[in-house]
């Protein structure tokens, strides 16, 4: 597979696949609930929080799984290096980005995002099941790098060497409520570039050239060094990832705000 998209029927088309459901809500309805209520047929569910991110702390709200936990959990999901991996979510790929990132991050080569998701599926015809599949142990290997990453000094200086993009909500980037985190604000320097401009009403991405001018306008554009962070590194994987649909590399800042934030002497802009 080529590009870090799919849609629905050509994933239809797909003969071995690993598909992983990515549901997830920040304090709502439980991922696996929304998986039992229905998935795409051969769908096994992955844990955004459990098998996608190590356990809060000092590194933020979702920091990197450890090598070997991530090993497992993606063997015990079926995840095999030779076999292409596709995931999804019903929330504009915001969670299954994560999936995509990290999965990218540890070194698999064939890594997809359904585009639009489980509603494009639906909107297709196409079937939905609630039968749970037990996956065959897949033989992933973890190797951390594949994907570029930023700490929070490296953060700062690219702040105002090149693009820092802030996928938050506007009113979040200017410090005007923040629901989850201890203080608001943003990181000196960064844009604002909320991830809900990346897609459309119907939550597809916008094409590759939509994108493009997009980033261009934020000051991300070719030769440009550019990285993207949000409150715990989740929307900010769709950042990189719909940065990477406009053909621009991008590394994350994976701690995001909520690691930024637990270092009392770093600054904090508003506004």
């Amino acid at each position: 597979m080529t590009g870090p998209l799919i849609t629905p029927s050509a994933l239809a088309a797909l003969g071995d696949v690993t598909l992983l459901d990515v549901r997830w809500r920040l304090g709502g309805p439980s991922g696996m609930d929304l998986y039992r209520e229905g998935h795409l047929p051969g769908a096994v569910f992955c844990d955004l929080d459990r098998a996608l991110a190590g356990p809060p702390g000092e590194g933020g709200r979702h920091p990197l799984p450890a090598v070997d936990a991530f090993e497992r959990a993606m063997r015990r999901l079926g995840v095999s290096g030779a076999r292409p991996v596709v995931v999804y979510d019903d929330t504009a790929s915001t969670a299954a980005a994560r999936a995509w990132w990290t999965l990218r991050y540890f070194g698999h080569q064939d890594v997809r995002v359904l585009d639009g998701g489980l509603p494009a599926w639906e909107a297709a015809g196409l079937p939905v099941v609630k039968e749970e599949p037990v996956p065959a142990p897949g033989d992933f290997t973890a190797r951390p790098g594949g994907m570029p990453v930023l700490d929070a000094d490296r953060a700062a200086a690219l702040a105002s060497s090149g693009v820092l993009l802030d996928a938050r909500a506007a009113e979040r980037y200017r410090g005007e409520v923040e629901p989850i985190d201890p203080v608001a604000g943003h990181i000196p320097g960064a844009v604002s570039a909320p991830t809900t401009e990346n897609v459309t009403p119907g939550g597809t991405f916008l094409a590759p050239g939509e994108l493009r001018e997009r980033f261009a306008a934020l000051g991300a554009r070719e030769g440009v060094d550019a990285g993207a962070y949000c409150g715990s590194g989740v929307t900010a994987a769709h950042q990189v990832l719909a940065m990477e649909v406009a053909g621009l590399p991008a590394a994350l800042y994976v701690g995001s705000w909520s690691h930024w934030v637990t270092d009392p002497s770093r600054p904090v802009a508003t506004g």
